[in-house]
């Protein structure tokens, strides 16, 4: 079954949006749970989360309100029984920390890995449990950002292909927990690029399947900072770790331009 893994920060914004989704979009049959693994938040992150432990363990079904309905194709979540439990554990700050811990947590023999700000399709656990069926023990959603600028929809566009330079982690990352231990987890070295170096790792060993359903992700840090300065940054980031820069480097370069 299926244990999905969401590393948080100050993620009150988003996560009950989140979690309503994925409750409404997925099969307790198949997802036994979601772990949510807080770094430090200092908002409402983690009493939202409660909320929603104490939502599937209990017969008291209140209703949430979180969710932004233009965004998902939404089933109301009302005194249907959930068997999907989900799980705060509190971590030290840093996404390969946190997520390292989840996976160490979680009863799934599939991990699925998930950004607070991206939203997976309907019956997204079903389509990974079949991939998974085929021998393919790891993979991602295609993905597309909620912005309507012409580059972020055709970044967008491109991920349906599986070449290596159009995957990130904002695209989600499931893998059977088997081949997320014999890589050796995500490289706690790295505050980000995590995600990128596990891409690496599994494109290396020809085990990657783009599953040709779209994810609907955040362009929150894109509106924030600007499209081409971010990607410009982003580029560099890239450019850097192709170079050689170590974990340090690339940290203090993300930490001064973007934060």
């Amino acid at each position: 079954m299926i244990s999905i893994i969401i590393p948080t920060l100050n993620e009150e914004a988003q996560i009950g949006k989140l979690l309503e989704h994925l409750l409404a979009n997925s099969s307790a049959t198949i997802t036994r749970e979601i772990i949510i693994v807080d770094g430090g938040s200092k908002d409402n992150t983690k009493r939202i989360v409660q909320d929603f432990s104490n939502f599937t363990k209990t017969s008291n079904k209140k209703a949430f309100n979180y969710i932004d309905n233009s965004v998902i194709d939404k089933k109301t979540i009302t005194d249907e029984k959930t068997e999907t439990y989900i799980l705060l554990l509190n971590s030290e700050k840093g996404r390969a920390k946190q997520m390292n811990l989840g996976a160490k947590m979680a009863s799934g023999d599939i991990l699925y890995f998930l950004h607070a700000d991206s939203f997976p399709p309907k019956n997204f656990d079903r389509h990974i449990l079949n991939q998974v069926k085929k021998g393919n023990e790891a993979g991602c959603f295609r993905m597309q950002f909620d912005s309507s600028h012409w580059w972020l929809r055709l970044a967008s566009w491109f991920t349906k292909f599986n070449w290596r330079a159009c995957r990130g982690g904002d695209q989600s990352q499931f893998i059977t927990k088997s081949l997320f231990k014999a890589i050796g987890q995500f490289d706690e070295n790295y505050c980000i690029y995590e995600d990128n170096i596990l891409i690496n790792e599994l494109y290396a060993r020809k085990q990657f399947v783009v599953i040709n359903k779209k994810l609907k992700s955040s362009a929150r840090m894109y509106r924030k900072h600007g499209v081409w300065k971010l990607q410009y940054f982003y580029w560099n980031i890239y450019l850097k770790k192709w170079l050689g820069a170590n974990a340090d480097d690339i940290y203090s370069y993300y930490k001064k331009n973007i934060g």
